[in-house]
């Protein structure tokens, strides 16, 4: 990446203005991290119907796998990985092309310091870039910073699939959300 591309993906966030944050493009080196962000994000029950642990060969393959349209992104701060984000195609068909599902996890150390909503706000920028024109999100009940994340950023609730996956034996909700990135959308 360029000295100009860093700079502009640099996002200094409120509060911390003497660490430097930095949102780029995750890889290889990355896959632990991210892993261990996921694992602590399973252990909460609130965020994600996955099982861990994910070890780095299974994270490294699963970026390995991903798709062009389908990037993660790391935050760091002072050089060490505090989040990850991750955006991927609603579905496979021809017709759902311009929308994506995001992900975004923080690293607990790292929570209520607005890396969650400098890494939104990165996905919402990126994504038209990428070919999409709308993202939706799909929030586990119980996840209230989800959620207030997603609404903060103009993000509308649509609807709640009702015991749409199991955490710990337990039957979950889902409430899905969506955002039109196309004004006349």
């Amino acid at each position: 990446m360029s000295a100009a591309g860093a700079t502009a993906r640099r996002s200094m966030l409120r509060g911390v203005p003497s660490r430097e944050r930095l949102i780029r493009r995750a890889g290889p080196p990355d896959a632990g991290a991210i892993g261990a962000i996921y694992d602590e994000a399973i252990a909460t029950g609130v965020a994600t119907f996955a099982e861990g642990p994910h070890h780095d060969h299974e994270r490294r393959a699963w970026l390995q796998a991903r798709g062009d349209r389908a990037p993660v992104w790391v935050m760091e701060e002072d050089g060490a990985v505090m989040g990850w984000s991750a955006l991927a195609p609603f579905s496979h068909r021809p017709w759902y092309d311009g929308v994506a599902e995001y992900t975004v996890y923080v690293g607990a150390a790292a929570h209520g310091r607005g890396a969650g909503g400098a890494m939104l706000d990165h996905l919402i920028r990126e994504a038209p870039t990428l070919g999409y024109w709308k993202l939706v999100g799909m929030i586990l009940e119980g996840n209230d910073a989800g959620m207030a994340l997603a609404t903060g950023r103009g993000f509308r609730p649509v609807g709640t699939h009702l015991a749409h996956g199991r955490v710990a034996g337990r039957w979950r909700d889902v409430t899905i959300v969506e955002l039109h990135l196309e004004e006349d959308a």
